[in-house]
């Protein structure tokens, strides 16, 4: 039997008196760059299956050994040190294909800093990208899901004079080049990686992320998770996106694995994938879950059997969680992050139990400190009590590129890093997620956190998920509305009156929703994260259908 190549980080037995951890210390971080770490497992490990892409169309996938990995690798690092200097800003623009991969290990090589941009960008918000990380050189997809990608950069590239380089990756032999790479110090000297944010609070900001975070973040995640030596890890999840690029994709560089990434995501090819790649681990997020579970339901052969599901950059229902262990005889580790913190703040662990992986987010990786702090006077909270998730370590963001005001926001005097976030903290430094401070409810005075709402409404009879927002009221300045998403044997909705008699019996009266909505889905992120301000829009647009009636608005 294969073991774990570094075992579970251990708990700390000390409880906590207030809702601060401090760093755990104990691990030595690595002063690897990509690159540098590619090179050491392709060193180790030449011959050894490294990467796999699996078509659209579940089709027979491409492979790569690390030696190969390596090579090709090498190959676009000298062919963009042909074009551009030390430090320049290389921007990717595609879907997940091989290639995506290569030329993000190649940049690191190279000692470029990688701009991930989001292939569904409009030609604006393409504009705006490319413009705000000034990028020099920019690889691009012909199309992605019939989208003209080709034509859009053809657009766009007139206005942006400081893009000196457009390369499409269908001219794949002309990135290649012989220049001499820089050595591994010159790489750690420049930021790896320029990551978006989500947007789901306004426009996107350009995070500037340096190697040491990276893969320090993916190798702590593994190494918590006690990821065997050799594992294969299979991910639908868009590779502009950290969950794509550093865990998913360095993650495997430390257990000497197999990244297996979907070219798409398609919940019955993914199943497919996961069956004939007993032990995997998944990456995951809740919607990839919800659809990959229907799928498992509705098999009756041979089940899939993983070693591990990771899954988080939303709300996890509890639910959700026990369901797809026994669907797949497999534990699912829960995480909480953000892009300016390189993806991963805490992770559920092996040695947790039961309550606390389905109902927290788990505690902080090594080498970060957390705390819960109140949002108006900066105040640590006492334990149990909500307040604004801030976190400090070695992985959280250089900067805002461009954007030293935004960063001085982000990023206190202390240097503490404020997530927006509303979260708890128990005596063993796990954290619970309450939900935005931005969608904090505040009733007649009263604040009303949407995290733990939600959670008891997906437990209603005929509700498959739950979404909780503030509307403006004219009496308590915000009521509470919730859009639920009906259960599969209950297309119509779920009964509202027998609703609303659970929620009297175990809801303080200020917290029962006053407005009830039915959705069949909710508008997300490329991410998967859900867009609570959308949400609002379609309810005031009248979007979406009411269960309640109108008169039972002021309630």
């Amino acid at each position: 039997m294969q073991v774990s190549t570094v075992p579970a980080a251990p708990r700390t037995d000390a409880p906590l008196t207030e809702s601060l951890r401090p760093a755990d210390s104990g691990l030595p971080l690595s002063d690897h760059t990509v690159g540098s770490l590619l090179r050491e497992v392709a060193a180790r490990r030449p011959d050894a299956p490294a990467l796999e892409s699996v078509p659209d169309d579940g089709g027979a996938p491409r492979r790569w050994t690390y030696a190969e990995l390596l090579a090709e690798a090498e190959s676009v690092a000298g062919g963009l040190r042909e074009r551009v200097g030390l430090g320049a800003r290389v921007a990717l623009w595609a879907p997940n294909l091989p290639e995506w991969p290569i030329v993000a290990y190649a940049a690191a090589l190279a000692g470029v800093t990688l701009v991930t941009l989001n292939p569904a960008l409009r030609a604006g918000e393409l504009t705006h990208a490319l413009r705000t990380s000034e990028a020099e050189m920019l690889i691009h997809a012909d199309a992605g899901r019939g989208y003209p990608m080709g034509e859009v950069v053809r657009e766009v590239a007139p206005g942006l004079p400081g893009l000196r380089h457009i390369v499409p990756l269908a001219a794949w032999d002309a990135l290649r080049g012989s220049a001499p790479l820089p050595s591994r110090q010159e790489v750690a000297s420049v930021p790896a990686q320029i990551q978006f944010t989500s947007g789901t609070t306004g426009d996107p900001k350009a995070v500037l992320l340096s190697h040491r975070s990276v893969v320090n973040v993916a190798r702590l995640t593994f190494e918590g998770l006690g990821v065997r030596d050799g594992a294969t890890v299979v991910s639908p999840l868009p590779m502009f996106h950290t969950a794509g690029c550093v865990i998913s994709c360095l993650g495997p560089l430390w257990s000497g694995g197999v990244f297996t990434l979907m070219e798409r995501f398609d919940p019955k090819v993914l199943f497919e994938v996961l069956r004939r790649s007993p032990g995997a681990v998944l990456t995951s997020v809740p919607t990839v879950l919800t659809a990959l579970n229907d799928v498992a339901r509705a098999w009756d052969g041979e089940p899939a059997r993983l070693s591990s599901v990771l899954t988080g950059a939303a709300p996890v229902r509890p639910q959700l969680i026990t369901e797809t262990e026994e669907l797949f005889s497999t534990t699912v580790f829960n995480l909480y992050g953000q892009t300016e913190l390189a993806s991963v703040v805490t992770l559920t662990r092996p040695d947790d139990s039961a309550e606390d992986k389905t109902s927290t987010v788990g505690r902080p990786l090594p080498h970060v400190a957390c705390k819960i702090v109140d949002p108006d006077t900066g105040r640590v909270q006492p334990l149990g009590v909500p307040g604004e998730i801030c976190a400090r370590g070695y992985q959280q963001l250089l900067a805002y590129y461009g954007d030293p005001e935004a960063t001085a926001r982000k990023v206190d005097a202390d240097g503490w890093l404020h997530t927006g976030d509303l979260g708890s903290m128990d005596a063993t430094g796990a954290v619970r997620i309450e939900g935005r401070l931005s969608d904090l409810i505040i009733r007649g005075g009263e604040n009303i956190a949407p995290g733990p709402l939600e959670s008891f409404l997906s437990t209603l009879p005929g509700v498959r998920d739950a979404l909780v927002v503030g509307v403006p009221d004219d009496r308590w300045g915000e009521i509470v509305a919730a859009v639920v998403l009906p259960a599969a044997d209950r297309p119509e909705g779920p009964d509202l009156d027998a609703c609303v008699a659970r929620c009297r019996e175990q809801l303080s009266p200020h917290k029962i929703p006053a407005r009830w909505y039915l959705a069949e889905g909710l508008p997300l992120t490329a991410s998967g994260k859900i867009q609570k301000f959308r949400v609002r829009e379609l309810i005031a647009e009248g979007v979406l259908r009411r269960l309640d009636a109108p008169a039972a608005q002021a309630a």
